[in-house]
């Protein structure tokens, strides 16, 4: 199963009616940790009027907690909860903190104001697609490592790892899915002058596509 999340904190920050909504988001793989961001960012600014959060701390959507943390009811964590579902994202956290101004937005005005800032933030955030991914370990001699390397850079894969000893080590990802059929036809490409192995499986946290970024 992949999912969409944020990779790395980040944050954002805009004025609206002389107020300040600070924004952070973060990834988050359990309750514990979307927790413990949250109480960074509220000692980071002990100061503010609130610090509202909301967070989706597993992988289906099953773990959902939120906070207007004095805000009107309603009027906060459920909104930006109702962005991170909208993203469709997963095992992450969105902190917004608000120091107020002077100006009253009304109920619906702080709705709008931190949806908007939540929705914002995590517009600019690394999203990245986690993917189960499988570890290949290859082995090839020195004499067929660019027809290696000119395979794997016309795949879809990662190389994690390169290791020059007596012959070539190379450690490369790949969607697990694609595992199998992988070591296939690197296998018939190299006519079987490369030894391939298939190792543990993982979430990796690849870029979005400039389509799914839109």
């Amino acid at each position: 199963m992949s999912y969409l999340s944020v990779y790395s904190p980040s944050v954002y920050e805009k004025v609206i009616e002389r107020s300040r909504f600070i924004a952070h988001c973060a990834h988050a793989e359990s309750e514990e940790e979307a927790r413990a961001f949250i109480a960074g960012v509220r000692a980071e600014h002990s100061l503010a009027t609130h610090n509202c959060f909301a967070f989706v701390a597993d992988r289906k959507g099953n773990l959902l907690r939120f906070s207007d943390d004095g805000e009107p009811q309603g009027t906060a964590g459920m909104p930006m909860l109702e962005v991170l579902k909208n993203k469709k994202l997963f095992e992450t956290v969105v902190v917004v903190t608000r120091y107020f101004g002077g100006i009253k937005l009304g109920a619906g005005g702080l709705v709008r104001a931190y949806a908007g800032t939540a929705s914002e933030a995590l517009s600019r955030a690394d999203v990245r697609r986690y993917t189960p991914c499988r570890e290949i370990r290859l082995c090839v001699s020195y004499e067929h490592f660019d027809a290696l390397k000119k395979y794997l850079s016309s795949r879809e894969c990662t190389v994690k790892d390169t290791e020059f000893a007596e012959k070539v080590r190379v450690l490369a990802a790949v969607q697990a899915k694609d595992a199998s059929a992988f070591v296939s036809a690197l296998t018939d490409h190299m006519a079987g002058r490369v030894t391939a192995e298939e190792g543990e499986e993982y979430l990796f946290p690849f870029p979005l596509s400039e389509r799914e970024g839109d």
